[in-house]
């Protein structure tokens, strides 16, 4: 959230021509495969690509088959289910918004935190709910960035995968069936928490 947040708000302000081009880019992950996405993703991580290459010095050989590996790869994927619905939200908003806070002399910085953050609530609980839910179930490019290594790299999706490739069922049941569960509750609760925050500005 904290990435696409200002990605959003850039390309909902910025008349350039060239801005689509930047939201097509960030887009991308949704019309990519997720084994092609991790591919290249897993090309980028590797220990002789030349993004590794500039963190060598840090003694950061490779992301690749590690837990932070994974980070970067479902922060990529996810990026753009935070993205648009925050975009969407800083251009309902419109300009009128940020030039009255710029008439009562409000710095760049308060007003957007005072005054665009708080419009662009429901975007932000669309996109937390969308990245929440993607990133639970994504299996194509953590498998392959992660490859699923025990106690490492084994995400659940690649584990209940691994359950259902043995005929362990019932294990493939209870954790599927747990993973569900938990992502209702979650979900069920940011809505919640939304109607509160409602209730409470009327």
């Amino acid at each position: 959230m904290l990435i696409a947040t200002p990605i959003a708000w850039w390309l909902a302000r910025r008349r350039a021509w060239w801005k689509e081009a930047i939201a097509a880019l960030v887009t991308l992950p949704i019309i990519l495969p997720p084994s092609v996405l991790g591919f290249y993703l897993l090309l980028a991580i590797a220990p002789q690509s030349p993004l590794m290459a500039l963190l060598h010095p840090f003694g950061i050989r490779t992301l690749a088959f590690t837990f932070q590996g994974l980070v970067v790869g479902s922060m990529v994927y996810s990026l753009p289910f935070a993205v648009q619905p925050i975009r969407n939200a800083f251009e309902a908003m419109g300009p009128r918004p940020m030039e009255v806070a710029a008439t009562l002399r409000a710095a760049p910085l308060d007003a957007f935190a005072t005054v665009a953050l708080p419009l662009a609530r429901r975007g932000f609980l669309t996109a937390a709910i969308l990245v929440f839910a993607h990133t639970v179930g994504e299996f194509g490019v953590v498998l392959m960035i992660g490859g699923g290594i025990p106690g490492r790299t084994e995400v659940i999706s690649v584990r209940i995968y691994q359950l259902v490739e043995n005929l362990r069922y019932g294990e493939a049941h209870r954790l599927a069936a747990g993973v569900a569960a938990f992502s209702f509750a979650a979900l069920l609760a940011l809505l919640l928490l939304d109607r509160r925050v409602d209730e409470a500005v009327k």
